[in-house]
């Protein structure tokens, strides 16, 4: 049966309860208020639970929200009415997922929510940052400006994923080719020397033996291969799951020579984007702290920042924790603390980010340029390796026969 939502008055002290029913029609939900002594007062379908991998639909993509962003920013600056926006959002928005979720929205606004309520009913939509920055713009009646600002703001952070995203890319792309090259080498070519060995009775030399034994192992048992990869792979996913293992991972990755650099970069742009956006937006500094550290994708960086949370919360500085965490370059440390004596901290925190939104550049072509001669020769040393291993036996048949 379908679920109703209503909104109805007691018919004995007047006052307003809404809630929701699950019967077989609308007449059925005012039978069920005057059973229970209420009036109604509106009464509609409630919106249907929506996937976020819809048949035929697609995820919400950064670039789709973005869009309805900009577009919700412009109608509010031009005097639409809140829910006459959102309603043409939801027809003309390609997304269907987005448009479904901007259905409810339009909906939970009608029955008399926040807009920033209604937006929190969709973690996968909404961020909480994007929830806090509405709420402060609704609050400070300066809603349009605050969307510009989030539009702009997420436009720059997928910029910044993608930055490090490309720069894994490459590797991945050899690593794979590697592993096919190796893989039928292993399968289809040593097979064929190794028979040309048995039938001369030859010694093998160790490297041969060894090239021969893997060979062997791939063939003959690579259902427990990929089972010992697959246990592997499924321990170090726990291990990360866990807090302690999230941070000592997390502690490596961002002490990895070139990569680490990479990282670390890229958490202080995003770190201090994130948190320059909330302030300038009205966000309190200790809710900012707290949606920053949940952003921050590194563990480490997450556990500094909550650190330098409770010290603001003591009456002290934001700058004397990050100091302590000798996670954030020096340069960062002293603009922080400047931008806290001045009070523009907000400018200050996106001026950071600027700078290491163009470091973060340098450290992608540096990590690039670094990548492509080591794997050219880690794969020449590794498939070299092998076919020399294979023609040793060959070389030794050869100084026989002399």
């Amino acid at each position: 049966m379908p679920m109703f939502e209503y909104t109805a008055r007691n018919a004995t002290t007047g006052q307003i309860t809404k809630g929701q029913v699950e019967v077989a029609s609308k007449e059925e939900v005012t039978t069920y208020l005057r059973k229970n002594r209420m009036i109604m007062v509106n009464v509609r379908e409630a919106p249907k639970q929506i996937k976020f991998k819809m048949p035929g639909g697609a995820r919400i993509k950064t670039r789709d929200t973005v869009i309805f962003t900009r577009q919700f920013a412009t109608m509010i600056n031009a005097g639409l009415p809140l829910v006459q926006s959102l309603s043409i959002l939801a027809q003309q928005t390609e997304n269907k997922t987005l448009a479904e979720v901007t259905r409810q929205v339009v909906y939970d606004v009608e029955a008399g929510n926040t807009l920033a309520d209604a937006f929190s009913k969709h973690p996968r939509a909404f961020s909480d940052l994007y929830v806090n920055m509405v709420a402060a713009g609704e609050a400070g009646g300066i809603l349009d400006t605050i969307l510009l600002r989030l539009a702009t703001f997420l436009e720059k952070n997928d910029a910044l994923v993608r930055k490090v995203k490309g720069a894994m890319v490459y590797p991945g792309v050899i690593i794979s080719v590697a592993v096919v090259a190796i893989s039928v080498l292993l399968v289809f070519v040593i097979p064929t020397f190794q028979t040309m060995f048995a039938s001369v009775n030859l010694q093998l030399p160790l490297p041969t033996r060894i090239v021969i034994g893997m060979s062997d192992i791939l063939i003959h048992f690579w259902w427990a291969l990929a089972g010992v990869i697959a246990a592997g792979v499924f321990a170090v996913r726990r291990w990360y799951a866990s807090p302690q293992g999230r941070r000592q991972g997390d502690t490596l990755l961002l002490a990895a020579p070139v990569l680490g650099d990479l990282l670390r970069k890229s958490s202080v742009s995003r770190f201090t984007r994130t948190l320059g956006t909330l302030i300038s937006s009205g966000v309190s500094i200790l809710d900012g702290l707290e949606i920053t550290a949940k952003t921050s994708g590194n563990r480490v960086i997450h556990d500094a920042i909550m650190e330098s949370r409770q010290s603001i919360a003591g009456g002290e500085t934001i700058a004397a924790p990050l100091e302590k965490s000798k996670v954030f370059p020096p340069m960062v440390i002293s603009m922080i603390a400047v931008g806290e004596q001045t009070g523009g901290l907000d400018e200050m925190l996106t001026k950071i980010a600027d700078f290491y939104d163009e470091e973060v550049d340098v450290a992608v072509s540096a990590l690039l340029s670094l990548m492509e001669p080591l794997m050219i020769v880690v794969l020449g040393v590794i498939v070299g390796g092998m076919v020399v291993a294979m023609y040793l036996p060959i070389f030794d048949m050869m100084n026989a026969v002399q």
